[in-house]
């Protein structure tokens, strides 16, 4: 079986740098291309050493040049839009990681996949532990009838509540039917976090950190806490690599992780 050809749009960034790394150590998967706005034109050295790919900041060059079967996006949601528009244009598959993307902006890319009968695999989190994370405290949701997110990033990261913390909020709210109970309070205060489905979301953005998420949940008498925390990018791998994967196989969206997983049907 031929290797999956896969092109990573944001290539020279953090993100970028550590799919490239994985793609190259996966026999499954075949590197052919490499985009970034930062980029000249030129070559990108495989890190195993077998050679070098094209790289270029114009999208539609490599995809004419090189004609993957799957681009992967980390890049940023005004950059990953107009990515997909093309990408999916063209019959390639798209694996975005980008955070920051709308409702109205995960709608169009499903209607995207649709038209041009491709797959697209969008998530929030594609660190398995993340998603392990998000799954147990939807169960929980059920019992406890209070819930807050502390969530903590980098001091780099663009977006504010992070994906993953309105996800978690969003899917705990739709597992119990109802938002959570918000404590009384005399008068509102900023420092109480932005508030999702009842769910107070707290956002730390800090030197030092990478990226972290604790759900608390709170009852009478008691608290529970889940909490995940990502060491290094590495963390993220195994999810994109699965996702590249699954993709070719797949027509329409398939969002989250948690559906490659068997944690939740697609819709």
């Amino acid at each position: 079986m031929e290797p999956i050809r896969v092109a990573v749009h944001g290539a020279l960034g953090r993100m970028g740098r550590e799919v490239i790394s994985a793609l190259s150590r996966e026999p499954a998967t075949e590197l052919v291309g490499a985009v970034d706005i930062a980029a000249g034109e030129g070559s990108l050295p495989k890190p195993d050493g077998s050679g070098s790919v094209p790289l270029s900041p114009d999208l539609e060059s490599i995809l004419k040049g090189c004609r993957p079967d799957v681009l992967v996006d980390f890049t940023i949601a005004r950059a990953a839009m107009p990515t997909a528009r093309l990408a999916a244009a063209r019959g390639v598959n798209l694996v975005i990681g980008t955070t920051g993307l709308s409702a109205d902006d995960i709608r169009e890319i499903e209607s995207l996949a649709i038209s041009h009968q491709v797959g697209a695999v969008v998530a929030p989190n594609f660190a398995l532990g993340a998603v392990l994370m998000m799954h147990l405290a939807k169960l929980a949701a059920k019992y406890l009838d209070y819930a807050e997110i502390i969530e903590l990033h980098h001091h780099l990261k663009a977006d504010a509540p992070s994906g993953t913390a309105l996800s978690t909020a969003r899917m705990m709210a739709e597992a119990r039917g109802e938002p959570f109970c918000v404590p009384e309070q005399k008068q509102a205060a900023a420092s109480r976090g932005e508030l999702v489905e009842g769910v107070s979301i707290h956002s730390v953005r800090l030197p030092g950190l990478l990226a972290h998420q604790e759900v608390i949940l709170g009852g009478p008498g008691q608290t529970l806490s889940i909490r995940h925390d990502t060491i290094s990018r590495e963390c993220f791998m195994p999810g994109v690599i699965m996702a590249v994967k699954k993709v070719v196989d797949h027509k329409g969206l398939i969002y989250g992780l948690d559906v490659l997983l068997g944690l939740k049907e697609s819709k």
